[in-house]
């Protein structure tokens, strides 16, 4: 676990090196569009969805999975086998669309393959040899990281999706720290290409959604608590 931490820590601190070092190779031009606005936008909306199914996947099997010795296949362990991995692929993407350039995303999805594909597979020879027939039937119903059409289509979000304010009182800390780093380096690029105004303007638009995004956590924590109630 340590080792995983120190490698990921080690590959973020090379990334922010090279954006600080090499703006203009990785950095998208400072001319501010439609394109650029309707990316930025879907790139916020990544992070925050991303960040949402961390907190959900983490808490979820951290109270269920009774420190390994429990196959956790309810929540959002339902929808994919490794929600944690898919929040981390969503937030990836997301800050990709919202600063890099096109080309970027390709960059991105061949360390994001290298690394958790390689980890996804041992921690399933782990899974197979613990949990013998039930890892092997859970597997074959539920996708390892990209859901299903036909799940995505009769998904109740707050079923996939259970969330507790205890679980997003520990993550705050790095959720506030990725937001605000892409909001900086992005405000950065705005003011290149269309001035303080304008910025302004732009940073409105992303603190709305920041805000709905919120919206939906208390959503996601209200029917949490609901349901434990009734149970």
């Amino acid at each position: 676990m340590k080792k995983r931490v120190k490698l990921h820590g080690f590959i973020i601190f090379i990334a922010i090196l090279s954006i600080i070092l090499l703006p203009g190779i990785f950095l998208r031009n400072s001319r501010i569009d439609f394109v650029d606005e309707i990316l930025t936008t879907l790139g916020i909306a990544l992070v925050l969805l991303g960040q949402i199914f961390r907190l959900s996947s983490r808490g979820f099997k951290s109270e269920l999975s009774r420190n390994g010795f429990a196959l956790v296949e309810r929540g959002p362990y339902a929808f994919v086998r490794n929600p944690m991995y898919l929040g981390i692929l969503l937030i990836g993407l997301g800050l990709v669309l919202m600063l890099f350039k096109w080309w970027a995303i390709c960059i991105f999805l061949i360390f994001f393959s290298l690394i958790y594909i390689r980890l996804i597979l041992q921690e399933e020879k782990k899974l197979l040899r613990v949990f013998p027939g039930i890892y092997q039937e859970y597997r074959g119903k539920v996708p390892a990281i990209i859901p299903s059409f036909k799940t995505l289509a009769r998904a109740e979000i707050s079923n996939y999706l259970p969330l507790k304010f205890s679980w997003l009182k520990r993550e705050i800390g790095s959720i506030f720290g990725v937001l605000t780093f892409a909001i900086l380096v992005k405000s950065w690029e705005i003011i290149r290409g269309g001035g303080y105004l304008f910025c302004l303007q732009r940073l409105t638009k992303l603190l709305l959604m920041v805000i709905l995004a919120a919206g939906l956590a208390a959503y996601l924590i209200k029917k949490t608590n609901a349901r434990a109630k009734s149970i």
